[in-house]
C-alpha cells in the first residue's frame, strides 16, 4: 500500500471510531416533537434512573450506558449539571457555538458552521490525538436542527446519513430540561450504523491501537477486588460519549470567565475533567493537548475570516 493510501485508510478507520455521532433512533426527533410536555418526559426518564444516579461510580448524578447491536453502536449519558437552562439554551439553541464546543474533543481537528438550502450544517474533521493536516483527516457533514424548544426544554439533533467505509445514520441528540435550583438535566446520545467494511476497521483497531483500552461500564470484579471495566467496541463508544459530554461541561463552565480567557479556560476545564478518568481517557500530557488545541482553534478561526 502506498504512503498516501495508507494514510487514507488510517483516516477512514479513525472516522469510524471517533466521529461525533449520536443515535436517537430513526424517529427520535419526531418523537420528541410529539411529546405534549417534553421537559416533564425528560425529567421522568432521569428520575426513573433512581439508584443508578444515587450510586453512580462517577460520584455525581451522572449515568452512562452503551449498547451494541449487529449494525449500531450507541452511547447515552443522563446527568444533572450545575448550569442554568438559560445558559444551556443560549449555547446550543443555534449552530454558532457548537464548533467551539466540539473542538475541545482531542480527536476533533476542525469544525465549521454554514448554511445550505436545507438549513444549517456543521462540518467536522476527525483525526488523531496529535497534530495533523486536515487533508489527512476524515470529514463528516452534519445537518443541524432544533427538534423542540420551549421555555424549559431544548432538543437539538445533528444528522449525517453517510460516512466512510460503509458507515451511515450518524446521529447526535442533545436534550436539556430545567429543574429547580437553577440546574439542568442533560441527556446526550451518540451512535452510528456500520456495514461490513466498518466492522473490519473496528476489529483492526481493537486488535492494535485499541487493545487493552477500557470503557466505564463495570462488568465484574477482578481478583484484586478492583472493578472490571468493559472493553471492545462498547468501550470505544463510551469513551467518546464521555469526551463529548465533558466538552459540553467545559464550555459551559467557562462562560463566567473574561472573554479573553474563555478559550484557555475551556481547554483547561476539558483536560482537567478528562484526567478525572485517566484510566479511560488519558492520551497525551497537558501541554501537548493545550498546544495542539490552540493551533487547531486558530486554524478554525482563520477559516471563518
Amino acid at each position: 500500500m502506498s504512503g498516501l493510501a495508507s494514510r487514507h485508510a488510517r483516516a477512514c478507520v479513525r472516522s469510524i471510531l471517533l466521529a461525533c455521532v449520536v443515535f436517537a433512533g430513526a424517529a427520535g426527533a419526531s418523537a420528541i416533537a410529539a411529546e405534549a410536555n417534553p421537559a416533564a418526559a425528560l425529567r421522568a426518564r432521569y428520575a426513573a434512573l433512581g439508584d443508578k444516579l444515587a450510586n453512580s461510580q462517577f460520584q455525581r448524578p451522572l449515568y452512562l450506558d452503551s449498547a451494541e447491536s449487529s449494525k449500531v453502536l450507541r452511547g447515552d449519558i443522563f446527568a444533572l449539571v450545575d448550569f442554568s437552562f438559560a445558559d444551556v439554551n443560549a449555547v446550543f439553541n443555534g449552530p454558532a457555538r457548537w464548533c467551539d464546543v466540539l473542538i475541545l474533543h482531542i480527536n476533533t481537528k476542525y469544525c465549521a458552521a454554514a448554511t445550505n438550502a436545507a438549513g444549517p450544517v456543521l462540518t467536522l474533521n476527525i483525526g488523531k490525538k496529535t497534530d495533523e493536516p486536515l487533508v489527512e483527516t476524515s470529514r463528516v457533514d452534519f445537518d443541524y436542527r432544533v427538534a423542540a424548544a420551549t421555555p424549559d426544554f431544548l432538543a437539538v439533533e445533528l444528522r449525517a446519513d453517510q460516512g466512510p467505509l460503509s458507515t451511515s445514520d450518524y446521529r447526535i441528540l442533545l436534550e436539556a430540561a430545567s429543574v429547580e435550583g437553577g440546574k439542568t438535566i442533560l441527556h446526550f446520545t451518540y451512535s452510528y450504523a456500520y456495514g461490513f467494511a466498518g466492522r473490519v476497521a473496528m476489529q483492526a483497531y481493537l486488535a492494535t491501537l485499541g487493545r487493552g483500552k477500557i470503557g466505564f461500564t463495570i462488568v465484574g470484579t477482578r481478583p484484586d477486588g478492583q472493578p472490571d471495566y468493559i472493553g471492545g467496541v462498547r468501550a470505544v463508544v463510551e469513551r467518546n460519549t464521555m469526551r463529548y459530554f465533558l466538552a459540553i461541561e467545559a464550555y459551559l463552565g467557562a462562560l463566567g470567565a473574561p472573554p479573553a480567557a474563555r478559550l484557555e479556560t475551556r481547554l483547561q476545564n476539558w483536560y482537567d475533567a478528562s484526567e478525572n478518568y485517566a484510566r479511560q481517557l488519558h492520551d497525551v500530557d497537558r501541554n501537548a493537548y493545550l498546544e495542539m488545541k490552540r493551533r487547531e482553534y486558530r486554524r478554525q478561526q482563520a477559516a471563518m475570516q
